[in-house]
């Protein structure tokens, strides 16, 4: 998905070479991935001239949204205190996020 919302429409083969600039990875599994997130409503495809070319369905913070609630509710079963609990406490936040986290709380809060 990164791929796709900074590069614009792409083949399987395009993201697949930008993907071989950072790390290993088959072909074969660059193009189940992606019809993967088509099917899940994340990507469309539309046929060109040799090979489909997917693009982002949603914009990005919808996709998110819904790919962070899929994970809540696979992985917490719906609870989103563990997820914050863990991020809170295990991973290195500097100032500026943790100062970000109260303020949407406040705004939260007051909503």
């Amino acid at each position: 998905m990164k791929i796709v919302w900074q590069r614009g429409p792409a083949t399987v083969r395009e993201v697949y070479e930008t993907l071989l600039e950072r790390r290993k990875v088959a072909y074969t599994t660059v193009m189940t991935m992606m019809n993967i997130l088509e099917q899940k409503g994340h990507l469309k495809k539309a046929q060109a001239e040799k090979a489909y070319v997917y693009a982002p369905a949603r914009p990005k913070r919808q996709v998110i949204g819904g790919m962070v609630r899929e994970f809540v509710e696979r992985v917490f079963n719906g609870s989103t205190e563990p997820l914050m609990v863990h991020l809170l406490e295990d991973q290195n936040l500097s100032e500026a996020e943790i100062r970000e986290i109260e303020k949407l709380l406040k705004d939260r809060r007051r909503s």
